[in-house]
């Protein structure tokens, strides 16, 4: 039995709830980190490499309540989410939605007041416990900004997971592009909040997914988890009360400790059935 953890994206309160959630879900006596293969988009690229790389889960809780350090700050507010939705729902299929979207990425990173790439890369060196990858099956997804491509990065070639996690956390019109192998790469929600028919083969997937709207039918949680084969699944977004703490900016560190308490206290209320999915208990 093959099982897979898909951790979707979500900003800094979405590494935070999935984080609690996680916790939570262990806590109970579900333990997600044992998955066979772990994808991560955006947020959960963060979350998946740093318990493949063997970090504790109950530490990367505490860290999630103690007090934000000074970092580079950002928003994802109204105006922005609302540019980046327009982009992606005028007509055109999906990979011309994405292609789009990246090109506004790669101009808005052209500005002079910008933040630099390798200033993003060394905030995600900041969080993670190694450069190189786990010996273990992790995927992390992004989105090629000139071509729409999604892009799956898992330690096969010259990337090392640092990079890769970075271009998967590169927003469009917030952080820039992140070049990996000559190419130009942005978050791989740019595609799907979750991406978790890259989960395609594992009997068994859960996912968590902070963000689970879809801006596409086909790339649809729904539909991107019957493109896995899986025989059993199950879907975990935020309730009222871990919405109320997340907030509305996702990128807003002060959020954090609330959004993984949030996530934790949900845990009661999804794990039988995540448990039902993850072990057929």
């Amino acid at each position: 039995m093959t099982r897979a953890l898909v951790l979707g994206g979500g900003g800094i309160t979405g590494i935070a709830w999935e984080i609690g959630l996680l916790l939570g879900l262990r806590d109970a006596g579900v333990d997600l980190t044992a998955a066979d293969t772990v994808v991560g988009t955006s947020a959960g690229s963060v979350v998946g490499a740093q318990l493949a790389c063997g970090l504790d889960l109950r530490e990367m809780y505490d860290a999630q309540l103690a007090r934000p350090e000074t970092g580079i700050g950002a928003s994802f507010g109204r105006l922005t989410m609302l540019r980046y939705a327009a982009l992606l729902m005028v007509p055109g299929d999906d990979a011309t939605r994405r292609r789009r979207l990246g090109r506004a990425s790669v101009r808005a990173a052209g500005r002079h007041d910008a933040v630099r790439p390798e200033e993003r890369v060394a905030v995600i060196e900041a969080v993670l416990p190694t450069s190189s990858w786990p010996d273990r099956d992790l995927r992390v997804t992004a989105v090629d900004a000139d071509t729409g491509e999604l892009v799956v990065l898992d330690g096969h070639g010259d990337v090392d997971l640092v990079r890769a996690v970075a271009s998967s956390c590169a927003v469009p019109l917030v952080w820039p592009p992140v070049p990996v192998d000559g190419r130009r790469l942005v978050d791989g929600g740019a595609r799907s909040g979750t991406n978790a028919d890259v989960a395609t083969g594992a009997e068994r997937v859960v996912v968590l997914a902070p963000l689970p709207r879809s801006f596409s039918r086909r790339q649809s949680i729904p539909a991107q988890l019957a493109r896995t084969g899986a025989r059993a699944t199950a879907v975990v977004s935020p309730d009222e009360a871990s919405l109320a703490a997340i907030g509305r900016n996702v990128l807003d560190p002060a959020q954090r400790a609330a959004s993984a308490r949030a996530g934790r206290v949900q845990a009661a209320s999804v794990g039988a059935d995540v448990a039902r999915a993850w072990t057929g208990g």
